[in-house]
């Protein structure tokens, strides 16, 4: 039986090992490119799904998507969208119902897509559903990841220039690491639903009871 607690606290972060993808990364700038990237995830049943849009420190401007980054259990592609905008067949696997696309907070992403292209996003996974239908709390993936794995992702990247022409190592793990961390909890999570095999322990209730 394995116990999880419902919540985590940001200070049991830090002492935490931090995460690394040990994957391969590529970036699509060029409509060839998508394409053949895109054929190559057709062939998964469900894929790790997130975005980045380059933070604006000026009230009332705000930028478009710059990134989306799908990611299978050994690959990730980091799309360049504000170098190429959403081609078709990134459309097309956007809302093909049969490919699950799993995220976190994914409103927010469909919001941003939507300023590129108006399009109706299908096959979606939201983990803040899939997980709060076990009794887990947590609603962000840095929080969610260290309650199930044990391990820290890094945010430090997360408010960087994902406009830039290259992308920086730094960002290009970080982009990674969001999109294949999601599908990493979805399967543990979907595994663990399937076995019954769990207890979600009511962690500070229980301490303030004591």
């Amino acid at each position: 039986m394995i116990e999880l607690p419902d919540k985590i606290d940001k200070s049991e972060l830090a002492d935490k090992p931090r995460v690394a993808f040990s994957g391969i990364v590529e970036e699509i700038d060029t409509e060839e490119k998508a394409q053949k990237a895109i054929e190559t995830l057709s062939k998964e049943m469900v894929v790790g799904f997130d975005t980045e849009t380059r933070p604006s420190f000026t009230r009332g401007v705000a930028h478009k998507i710059a990134l989306l980054q799908l990611s299978t259990d050994r690959n990730a592609y980091l799309f360049r969208l504000n170098k190429m905008g959403i081609p078709d067949c990134v459309a097309g696997f956007l809302t093909n119902p049969d490919i699950l696309k799993v995220g976190i907070s994914i409103k927010d992403d469909f919001h941003s897509l939507s300023s590129r292209r108006k399009m109706e996003p299908k096959g979606f996974v939201e983990l803040q559903e899939l997980c709060g239908g076990m009794g887990i709390e947590e609603k962000g993936l840095q929080k969610l990841y260290c309650l199930l794995f044990k391990e820290r992702i890094s945010k430090n990247q997360q408010l960087s220039n994902w406009e830039i022409d290259s992308l920086t190592e730094s960002q290009r793990q970080y982009a990674a690491i969001d999109a294949w961390a999601c599908l990493k909890i979805y399967h543990y999570v979907t595994e663990l639903k399937q076995s019954g095999q769990y207890r979600i322990i009511k962690k500070y209730a229980e301490e303030s009871n004591t």
